[in-house]
């Protein structure tokens, strides 16, 4: 497989929060908050007796809701071999978010069927795709299923880690910093990157917990998770902020992109700064992170 640079747009993605649909109170409040994704859960979070309640809500909700750029609308759906994945599609056309969140997800059939579906049903090229990694299975199929949104016209734009699912059925202990996880986890990230897309870490369930949110955090920002899926507002100010960049984030690489603009380096794959050597490869990585302090601070003077 050739090298796949990024050929998604930019988005923040640090803190992906998930409402259930079925909660009247919780639509109303996630308006207001300040994390750069919602997902609006038809899935696990909805009794089999309130799923159509919860549609109709999300259609309601989807019609006075603020659109305007800088956050992201998705929509995770039931999945489609059960009696309810169809109709939450009917509902997607109706609400058009930015993205539909698949759940389950096993093989590249289970994206590809999913995008097919939309674009017979008329859907230009959003509403984007994101899959849930939570299976065994899927683990297993990683590059195949990357490689479905490796393509400009792929719909595939995210992965999204679900613990706790993986646990239930893989069996693997849910222990503080994830050590017989890591591994797993490394190896989502890499299947992401092979094939341009962004990936999200997995919630952390005890929201009353900021230590350790914190530190379940740094792991994933050093793991090169992009973001981290939450279950409470009380959690989206840690996972904007370690997610985040820096002020000295940024000044280095404001540093590194000047010193390849500066004439004298002209032509040049490496060069020297403050006594070590930079490749072009980071002149890139530099960029794209000004760019993302950009838009942080453009949701910030929004706010």
């Amino acid at each position: 497989m050739n090298r796949t640079p990024h050929h998604h747009p930019l988005r923040l993605r640090r803190s992906v929060l998930s409402v259930p649909a079925v909660n009247a109170r919780a639509l109303a409040k996630s308006a207001l908050l300040d994390c750069d994704a919602i997902i609006f859960d038809l899935e696990d979070s909805v009794l089999p007796e309130k799923k159509a309640e919860a549609r109709a809500a999300l259609i309601r909700h989807f019609k006075t809701l603020d659109r305007s750029p800088g956050r992201e609308h998705v929509i995770r759906i039931n999945p489609l071999e059960g009696p309810d994945g169809a109709l939450d599609l009917e509902a997607v056309l109706e609400c058009m978010p930015d993205a539909v969140l698949l759940p389950k997800v096993c093989e590249p059939q289970d994206v590809l069927a999913v995008a097919d579906w939309l674009s017979e049903a008329g859907a230009d090229d959003g509403p984007r795709l994101w899959a849930m990694i939570e299976t065994a299975a899927c683990l297993l199929n990683l590059p195949a299923i990357a490689e479905t949104g490796r393509t400009h016209g792929g719909r595939l734009d995210c992965f999204v880690v679900g613990l706790n699912d993986l646990r239930k059925e893989t069996g693997i202990a849910d222990i503080p910093g994830r050590p017989f996880l890591v591994p797993l986890l490394l190896q989502v990230v890499v299947a992401a990157r092979a094939c341009g897309l962004d990936v999200i870490d997995s919630v952390f369930n005890d929201f009353s917990d900021d230590e350790n949110l914190q530190a379940e955090c740094r792991q994933g920002r050093q793991m090169g998770f992009d973001g981290k899926m939450l279950i409470h507002p009380a959690q989206i100010a840690a996972a904007n902020d370690v997610f985040g960049v820096t002020e000295a984030e940024a000044a280095e690489a404001l540093a590194i992109v000047a010193a390849f603009a500066a004439p004298e380096n002209t032509g040049k794959a490496v060069v020297s700064l403050a006594g070590r050597m930079v490749e072009k490869l980071h002149a890139d990585q530099a960029r794209r992170l000004i760019a993302k302090a950009d838009l942080i601070n453009e949701r910030k003077k929004k706010a």
